[in-house]
């Protein structure tokens, strides 16, 4: 087979299928899923971000509150 004709291999609910071999709409629909976990793990990361900040300045508030 040669580097032209090779097909992306995607997996959904543990069956492989072509991508190339999907229908337009499933495919657009494939690339919203990959598209929305991409933006969920983004979201994470931020939200891991901000929850570490806020027990940051939670911590500058209790110690300003011992003082």
């Amino acid at each position: 087979m040669s580097e032209n004709t090779k097909k992306t291999q995607i997996t959904i609910d543990e069956v492989s299928y072509n991508f190339e071999d999907l229908t337009e709409e499933q495919q657009k629909l494939f690339q919203h899923c990959v598209d929305l976990d991409r933006k969920i793990g983004s979201a994470q990361f931020q939200l891991d971000q901000l929850n570490v900040g806020k027990q940051a300045f939670i911590k500058l508030l209790k110690d300003s509150l011992e003082n």
